[in-house]
C-alpha cells in the first residue's frame, strides 16, 4: 500500500468513526459515538461497585466470624483471613492469562461472576448450619465439621470467582477507551481515578449495612445480602452489552499463554547466550528498548515482538518487589486494626454498639473525599508545575502513597502503646472480654490516613501495570497489581506465623496472644513501619532507573 492509500484510508476511518482495534458486540468494527467511553463504561462501574459491595460485605468482617461463630484463636483467624484475601488476589495472574489466551474477558467475567454466586449461595446455607453444642457449656468446639467442610468451599470458591471478575472487567473497562483519541485518552486517566472512587463508595455502604446485618441480626442474612448483590452486579454487566468494545488486540483472540511465551524468550535467550551482539543485531528491530539486551539473543528462535514483552514484563519486577510491603501493609485493616477496635469503648448509646468492622468505614470516607481533591486540584496544582497531562508521573503517585503508609503504621503503633496503658491502669490485662475505657475514635486517624495513602499507591499501580504492557497482555498487567495485595496477603499470615511461633515460646507472651491486653500489636506495627521505610527508599532508586514504555 502506497502512502497515499495509506492516508486515504486513515482519513476515511476517521471520517467514519471507527475505533481502530475494536470491534462491538456483534463482531463489527466499533463506531466512536455508538460505543465505548463513558457510555460503556458506567455499565461496568456500576457492576463493579454491586461486587465490591459482595466481596467486602464479607471480607470486612471476615475475622469477627472466625473468631466468634467458628471459635478461632486470633493468630489463626488472621492467618486465614489473610490466606483467602492472599488467594483473591493472587488468582489474577490466573485467570489474567486464561483470558488473554483463550476466553477473552467478556467470556471470562461471566464464568467468574457465576461461580461467584455459586459460592455466596453457599456461604449462606453454611451460616443456616446450628451449633451442635445448643446453649450447653463444653470445652469441646461446638462447631460442626460438615458447616466448615461446606464454609471454607464455599469462601475458596468466592476467591476463584472473585480472582477472575475484577482483573478482567478493570481491563475490560479500560478497553472502552481509544489510547489513539487523545480525548478517550486522557479520560482513561480520569476512569481509574472515578471507579476507583465508585468501588469505595460500595464498600462503605457494604461496611455499614452488611457489618451491622451480621453481628446484630443474623450472619446468614449478612451472608446474603452480598449473594444479591452479586446477581445485580451480573445483570449490570450484561445490561450494557450492546454498547461494549471488544480489543481485537486480546479479547478473544487464540495464542499462546503470556507465561509460555515469556518463559519461551528466557528459554530461547539461555539457549543462545554464545551469540554476539552483532550477529543478532539484525534480528532487533531498531525501535527495540535498549534494556535487556541480553533477551535481543532469543530474536534468533522467537518473534521480536515476544522479545519485547519478556522486557516489559522483567522491567516490572524490581517495581512490583518493592511494593510486596505495602501489600503486607495493605492485610492489617481487615484483621489488626479490627481486632483492635472490638477491644475498645466503641458504644454510640447505653444499648448500642457499632460493629469493630465499620471503623473501616473511615478509609473509604477518606477516599470519597480525597479522590476529587486529587483530580480537581491536586493534579491542576501539578500540572501548572510539571506540565504532565496527568500531573506527576504513575511511579511518583505510587513512591507518595508507600510513603503515606509509614505514619499510618506509626500512628497505630502509638495508639496501641495508649491502649495497652490504659488497660493497665485499670487493672484489665487479666480481662480481655472487658472493654478498655478508652474510645475507639482513637483509631480514626490510622484508617484515614491509610484510606489517602491507598487513593495514590492503588490506583496508581493499577494505571501502571495496565499502561507498561503490551496490549496483548493487559489482563496480565492487572494482575500483577492485583498479585501486589495477594502476595502481601500471603507474606502477612507467614510473618504471623512465624513471630506467634518465636514470641509464644519460653512461657512467653504472644505479639498476638487472645488476650489483646497482654500482647504486643504495638510491635508488630513497629516493624512494619521499618519495613515500609526501606521498601519506599527502594522503590525510589527503582523509579528513577525506570523508562517508560508505549505499549502500542
Amino acid at each position: 500500500m502506497s502512502i497515499s492509500e495509506a492516508a486515504d484510508e486513515a482519513g476515511t476511518t476517521l471520517l467514519n468513526g471507527i475505533v481502530d482495534g475494536s470491534v462491538d458486540f456483534r463482531g463489527k468494527p466499533s463506531v466512536r459515538s455508538t460505543s465505548g467511553g463513558w457510555r460503556s463504561s458506567g455499565f461496568i462501574i456500576g457492576a463493579e461497585v454491586a461486587e465490591k459491595f459482595a466481596y467486602l460485605g464479607i471480607a470486612s468482617n471476615l475475622i469477627t466470624y472466625f473468631t466468634g461463630p467458628l471459635e478461632m484463636s486470633t493468630a489463626s483467624a488472621a492467618s486465614n483471613v489473610n490466606l483467602w484475601l492472599g488467594t483473591a488476589a493472587f488468582l489474577p495472574l490466573i485467570w489474567g492469562s486464561i483470558a488473554d489466551s483463550f476466553l477473552g474477558r467478556y467470556r471470562t467475567i461471566l464464568l467468574t461472576s457465576s461461580l461467584y454466586i455459586l459460592g455466596l449461595g453457599l456461604l449462606t446455607f453454611s451460616a443456616t448450619i446450628p451449633s451442635l453444642c445448643k446453649d450447653q457449656e463444653t470445652l469441646v468446639s461446638c462447631v460442626s465439621k460438615l458447616k466448615i467442610t461446606i464454609f471454607f468451599s464455599a469462601l475458596y470458591l468466592i476467591a476463584i470467582g472473585e480472582g477472575g471478575f475484577k482483573v478482567c472487567i478493570r481491563a475490560f473497562g479500560a478497553d472502552q477507551f481509544d489510547e489513539q483519541d487523545p480525548k478517550e485518552s486522557k479520560a482513561k486517566s480520569v476512569y481509574f481515578n472515578w471507579s476507583y472512587f465508585a468501588r469505595s463508595a460500595g464498600i462503605l455502604t457494604t461496611r455499614l449495612i452488611s457489618n451491622y446485618v451480621q453481628e446484630n441480626l443474623s450472619w446468614a442474612l449478612g451472608f446474603g445480602i452480598p449473594c444479591l448483590s452479586m446477581m445485580l452486579s451480573l445483570f449490570l454487566f450484561l445490561l450494557g452489552t450492546h454498547t461494549y468494545r471488544f480489543s481485537t488486540g486480546g479479547e478473544g483472540r487464540k495464542q499462546f499463554n503470556p507465561f509460555v511465551r515469556i518463559g519461551r524468550v528466557f528459554v530461547a535467550a539461555a539457549k543462545n547466550r554464545q551469540q554476539t551482539s552483532s550477529e543478532t543485531y539484525h534480528l532487533v528491530p531498531t525501535e527495540s528498548s535498549k534494556t535487556f539486551r541480553f533477551l535481543d539473543r532469543a530474536a534468533i528462535s522467537c518473534d521480536s515482538r515476544e522479545v519485547e514483552e519478556a522486557k516489559a514484563v522483567l522491567s516490572l519486577v524490581p517495581i512490583w518487589m518493592c511494593c510486596l510491603v505495602f501489600g503486607i501493609v495493605y492485610a492489617q485493616s481487615p484483621t489488626f486494626f479490627t481486632k483492635q477496635g472490638s477491644t475498645m469503648d466503641r458504644s454510640i448509646s447505653s444499648t448500642l454498639l457499632f460493629p469493630a468492622a465499620t471503623l473501616q468505614c473511615f478509609i473509604n470516607l477518606s477516599i470519597l473525599v480525597f479522590i476529587p481533591i486529587y483530580d480537581r486540584l491536586f493534579v491542576s496544582m501539578a500540572r501548572s508545575i510539571t506540565h504532565r497531562p496527568a500531573g506527576i508521573t504513575t511511579l511518583q503517585r505510587i513512591s507518595t502513597g508507600i510513603f503515606l503508609s509509614i505514619p499510618s503504621l506509626v500512628i497505630a503503633a502509638l495508639v496501641e502503646m495508649k491502649r495497652l496503658k490504659t488497660a493497665r491502669d485499670h487493672g484489665l490485662v487479666d480481662s480481655p472480654e472487658a472493654t478498655v475505657p478508652m474510645s475507639v475514635c482513637w483509631l480514626i486517624p490510622q484508617y484515614v490516613l491509610y484510606g489517602v495513602s491507598d487513593v495514590f499507591t492503588m490506583v496508581g499501580l493499577q494505571e501502571f501495570f495496565y499502561g507498561q504492557v503490551p496490549v496483548e497482555l493487559r489482563s496480565l498487567g492487572l494482575s500483577l497489581y492485583l498479585s501486589v495485595v495477594g502476595i502481601g496477603n500471603f507474606l502477612s499470615s507467614f510473618m504471623v506465623a512465624v513471630i506467634e511461633k518465636a514470641t509464644s515460646q519460653s512461657g512467653q507472651v504472644s505479639w498476638f496472644a487472645n488476650n489483646l491486653n497482654q500482647a504486643h500489636l504495638d510491635y508488630f506495627y513497629w516493624l512494619l513501619a521499618c519495613l515500609s521505610s526501606v521498601a519506599f527508599v527502594s522503590f525510589v532508586c527503582f523509579a528513577k532507573s525506570y523508562v517508560y514504555r508505549n505499549p502500542k
